[in-house]
């Protein structure tokens, strides 16, 4: 299906552009999110009498994304989670989870502005992009730690992860140093004196 561009679509075109798309993606995706007309003579005409309405719209929603994005860019914000001992989430981090995270400091994102390229599965810090308009996308990071001490943490750098394990070690190093000193069967053998 031959189809029109009323903004910039990733991939396929800019406005005006008069682009030929598989017909499910047009009628499921293009034409009822108003980012394309069907190329019909009609259309055209309507096109382009109205070209510089839909030029300057796109240009006032690209400017206020862009004043938007440049409070967003580069924030770090925080989710707090369960995860196992290895760092696993019980569950994933989702873009709503993201767009509520966002809310809570008072930024303002849709959950289907966040792009999340792969499920967020693991603590960690996590870089993703926020596709604030077809021509804007910004970046965030996101804290995913199971408390807020540990978020902190791992936002001054620390890998909690292989810490927890380090200390692990230190502590059944200490426990077996002290079954050693205080000598675990001396109890045995003092029982058995006559």
């Amino acid at each position: 299906m031959k189809v029109v561009l009323l903004e910039r679509v990733e991939n396929l075109g800019v406005i005006g552009d008069v682009v030929s798309v598989k017909d499910g993606f047009a009628r499921n995706f293009l034409l009822p999110r108003h980012k394309a007309l069907r190329a019909t003579s009609a259309n055209l005409k309507f096109f382009e009498a109205q070209k510089e309405q839909i030029v300057a719209r796109n240009a006032a929603a690209r400017s206020a994304a862009e004043a938007q994005g440049a409070e967003l860019d580069g924030q770090q914000y925080v989710i707090i989670r369960q995860a196992g001992e290895t760092g696993q989430l019980y569950g994933s981090v989702t873009g709503r989870d993201v767009a509520d995270a966002v809310a809570e400091t008072g930024g303002k994102v849709e959950r289907n502005q966040i792009v999340l390229d792969t499920p967020i599965k693991t603590l960690g810090l996590h870089a993703l992009k926020v596709r604030l308009h077809a021509e804007v996308t910004i970046s965030i990071t996101v804290n995913v730690a199971r408390s807020a001490e540990e978020a902190e943490r791992q936002a001054a750098g620390e890998n909690v992860i292989a810490s927890q394990f380090e200390e692990d070690r230190l502590a059944d190093e200490a426990a077996a140093a002290d079954l050693l000193e205080g000598g675990a069967g001396q109890a045995i053998e003092e029982s058995y004196e006559y």
